[in-house]
């Protein structure tokens, strides 16, 4: 009832639908998914993954999000990595939910060493469906090129000394407070990495405004065929 009394649409209803059958949200989980507009950003979300990851890797539709929606930690404006990240982990259960249920959370601060150095991934996950390992960077300003090879180079590091034989290539997620998508587009361009890009939000999205995104990538996509 929850569903076809907010959800608009036929693709929209399925989405839920599905959602609710793979991973036995709550009522509560559920609610809580429609109101923070988890279908516009995961249908942006698609539109967005870069050709690299989807050649590598056939089941990641419904998997990233363009953005995310970080409510539950009730941060100022203006906060610092730190605090974004001990948020994140003390609401682990709230942050899981917004990822999705397949992430499982292996640590912060993930050590990796590299000839002499040592580096540190801000938040590392397991994915079971995809069966790789996740790195999360957590940047609380506007994405910037460089940022891209830091996480490549992380993803290099998990791949050569930490992913077992069985495990598929390891994914990079930023997590930027705002990004210019234009400048992500050709940051990722010529990358040899799985890495994408994703904003996050401190309060709910309007959900019009995110429809109205949605509407013209789908515009968008009909004028290139």
């Amino acid at each position: 009832m929850l569903i076809f009394s907010r959800c608009k649409t036929i693709e929209e209803r399925e989405f839920y639908l599905k959602l609710v059958n793979q991973d036995s949200y709550s009522k509560r989980e559920l609610d809580r998914q429609i109101s923070a507009s988890l279908f516009e950003r995961t249908m942006i979300g698609n539109s967005q993954i870069s050709p690299l990851v989807r050649e590598n890797n056939n089941d990641l539709t419904n998997t990233f999000k363009d953005s995310y929606v970080f409510e539950f930690l009730n941060l100022p404006e203006l906060h610092s990595e730190k605090e974004l990240q001990n948020g994140l982990i003390k609401q682990m259960k709230n942050f899981i939910l917004e990822l999705g249920k397949d992430f499982l959370f292996i640590g912060e601060e993930y050590k990796l060493q590299v000839g002499n150095s040592d580096f540190f991934i801000d938040l590392l996950f397991y994915h079971r469906g995809l069966q790789c390992l996740v790195a999360f960077e957590l940047k609380a300003d506007k994405f910037k090129p460089e940022h891209v090879g830091q996480l490549n180079f992380y993803l290099e590091s998990l791949d050569r000394d930490v992913k077992k034989p069985n495990e598929n290539p390891s994914i990079g997620i930023l997590l930027c407070k705002d990004k210019d998508s234009e400048v992500v587009e050709y940051a990722l361009s010529r990358s040899l990495s799985p890495t994408m890009v994703s904003e996050y939000k401190t309060q709910l999205p309007d959900k019009k405004l995110l429809q109205q995104k949605l509407h013209e990538l789908f515009d968008n996509e009909t004028d290139r065929k």
